[in-house]
């Protein structure tokens, strides 16, 4: 997950950073493109469209069939994979974490089930497909042979962690009991995820990862056409499968140009249902993250796709006692969170100032805001505007330049064209963000555009310690209001980046930070171990190395907490489980617990505790190997 709120705002939120990899980005094009085009282009071919001498051209001799690929899917019993490395979990929370397609199914996007074909395990489905193929079982014999008497046998390769290996044993038993004999190579990390390696190079036939969803799916790097790496384009692409599939390139592309979200939910339900046709990967599961808490603790709701599981933390509360105790194996170095990015760093610090908005279950909904200003509502403009030589914008290709000659960028039509001199017609987003009435300091000040005016000159100064600057980059302007609290941002030209409508700047007090010079930000204790809260919790205490007190802040806009007071206990991995069984501590959270153990188990359905095994949102999946060189 990303972190830093830099990143986390424009453009960084794809469906996947591939695990040990760098995530992919996609090109800004104008919003006016078709909501979904439902028959595939003229020519439309599953191989990638290129000549005779270029590799990766033939189909695979078993992988390039789709039925072969069909009968892998109806022969892949989820369920008991899952067991397999979940079998603590209950059999609804086992099923919550099947995957049909590359989007979750508590996914905004998501196409539906009713609205993609799904492959339910049928293994007598799978071996009547393999037949059909001419992929015959001898009498006798474990594994199919084609008429020219060959072994229906595939290479499967993925990493050797503890957790795959016990998956992949699974699989291939299964595979087995459908005639195909799997050859298993659990390869090392940084071969499989080598730049020059493994994926990178196509180097498989069958071969399982994780990608990360997040709250914006992305996925044009990968399973657009023009993403196939190759060796004539310098591997350049994440569809290392080889699927081009035209109809689903066409809309995987308008789901990532446009701004209008039902535009771009049909555009994604057509790659959906061309995805499960077609087969080239084989989505697997979910793997959960996992929370612990008394018993007696209320309020508690993690949800999948909301990254800090906190954001309602005011609604906490232990019956019968005032204070609710979070424990923490991590201690956060600073709380200046721009610098120090730790996720257990952003937990305490949201606890004081909460986030602008939430996205739970993977979709976006104002907190802080009045609304999030969206093309729809009003909020947002996307205008078009005349741009000449000398302006920085976004080109085609998704980076911050200065427009000059031989540039190419979008124009606002959504066309790819060289600037050649005098002016291009390009679009240009403008967002109104007005913070809600009432928000207020723990010392009584009102929260003020003086305060967004800091977040942006901070998190902008090139000595502030941050460690990007990609949003300042693509900023043309901002202007800060007079009649509200908030301001009006507008983003270069080019920049059409589908969460346009996330809050930008953050909030500092300028009433006591307002002359403090940027480079002198991470190590006042001001900033780093004491801010002022606008929140529900106020920071009271830090004693170093064994916990965080918070009191209620009587200035929260939302009113009194449910708890009057909120600690963070630092705790050993060692002793952790024990403080909760014990009462010491009540709530214990994924970055804590590795996953439900026999203990936690036991003492959930005793009554002592309640557990929560969320879906999320790393997911497993076998990726197919189209062609061969």
């Amino acid at each position: 997950m990303l972190r830093n709120r830099l990143f986390f705002v424009m453009g960084l939120l794809v469906i996947a950073s591939m695990i040990l990899t760098a995530c992919g980005g996609t090109a800004p094009v104008a919003t006016d493109a078709p909501a979904a085009m439902t028959e595939a282009p003229t020519g439309a071919t599953e191989a990638p469209v290129v000549d005779e001498q270029t590799s990766f051209t033939t189909p695979h001799p078993i992988l390039g069939d789709l039925r072969v690929r069909q009968a892998l899917a109806y022969c892949t019993n989820k369920l008991d994979m899952i067991k397999s490395v979940y079998p603590l979990l209950t059999e609804e929370e086992q099923a919550s974490l099947v995957m049909n397609t590359f989007i979750p199914r508590a996914h905004w996007a998501y196409a539906g089930d009713e609205n993609v074909t799904v492959y339910e395990f049928d293994v007598e489905k799978g071996k009547a497909l393999l037949e059909e193929a001419g992929w015959t079982l001898p009498e006798g014999a474990d594994f199919r042979v084609n008429a020219a008497g060959d072994e229906l046998s595939l290479k499967f390769t993925t990493t050797s962690a503890a957790f795959r290996q016990t998956w992949a044993a699974i699989w291939e038993a299964q595979m087995a009991e459908c005639g195909v004999r799997v050859v298993r190579l659990h390869a090392p990390a940084s071969w499989w995820f080598g730049d020059t390696t493994g994926i990178a190079r196509r180097d498989y036939e069958l071969g399982a990862f994780a990608w990360v969803g997040q709250a914006d799916p992305g996925g044009q790097t990968l399973y657009a056409c023009d993403q196939i790496p190759l060796p004539e384009n310098g591997w350049e692409g994440q569809n290392a499968m080889g699927w081009c599939n035209e109809l689903a390139s066409t809309n995987i592309k308008l789901a990532n140009n446009t701004l209008v979200k039902d535009d771009r939910i049909a555009a994604y339900t057509i790659v959906q249902q061309e995805f499960t046709k077609d087969v080239p990967s084989i989505p697997l599961f979910n793997r959960t993250e996992t929370f612990a808490t008394s018993a007696d603790l209320t309020g508690f709701a993690p949800a999948p796709g909301q990254e800090y599981y906190n954001y309602n933390v005011q609604e906490w509360k232990k019956e019968g006692s005032d204070t609710v105790v979070l424990g923490f194996t991590q201690e956060p170095a600073s709380l200046f969170v721009l610098v120090e990015d730790a996720f257990v760093a952003n937990i305490a610090y949201q606890i004081i100032r909460p986030a602008q908005e939430t996205h739970l279950n993977y979709d976006f909904k104002a907190s802080l805001v009045k609304e999030l200003p969206t093309l729809e509502n009003g909020g947002t403009t996307n205008n078009d505007v005349e741009v000449s030589e000398g302006t920085m914008v976004v080109d085609a290709d998704g980076n911050v330049v200065e427009l000059a000659a031989g540039v190419f960028v979008n124009n606002a039509a959504g066309e790819r064209v060289e600037f050649t001199g005098g002016t291009v017609t390009m679009k240009q987003l403008v967002s109104r963000f007005e913070i809600i009435d009432g928000l207020t300091w723990e010392d009584g000040t009102p929260v003020s555009s003086a305060d967004l005016e800091l977040g942006y000159k901070i998190d902008c100064a090139e000595d502030s310690g941050a460690t990007s600057f990609i949003t300042c980059e693509k900023t043309a302007g901002v202007e800060f209001l007079s009649d509200a609290v908030g301001y009006v941002q507008t983003w270069i030209p080019g920049v059409q980046d589908p969460l346009y409508f996330v809050p930008v700047w953050r909030i500092y007090p300028a009433h006591q930070l307002g002359d403090v010079p940027a480079a002198e930000w991470a190590t006042n204790p001001l900033v780093a171990e004491t801010p002022l809260s606008y929140g529900p919790y106020k920071l009271v205490e830090w004693v170093k190395g064994e916990k965080l007190v918070f009191a209620a802040n009587e200035y929260w806009v939302g009113g009194a907490p449910a708890s009057p007071n909120f600690v963070i206990q630092i705790v050993t991995a060692e002793s952790a489980e024990a403080l909760l069984l014990g009462g010491e501590v009540d709530i214990l959270a994924s970055e804590t617990l590795a996953g439900l153990n026999e203990t936690l188990k036991a003492a959930a359905d005793e009554g002592k505790i309640v557990t929560y095994v969320e879906a999320g949102g790393t997911w497993e999946h076998i990726d197919v190997q189209l062609f061969i060189r």
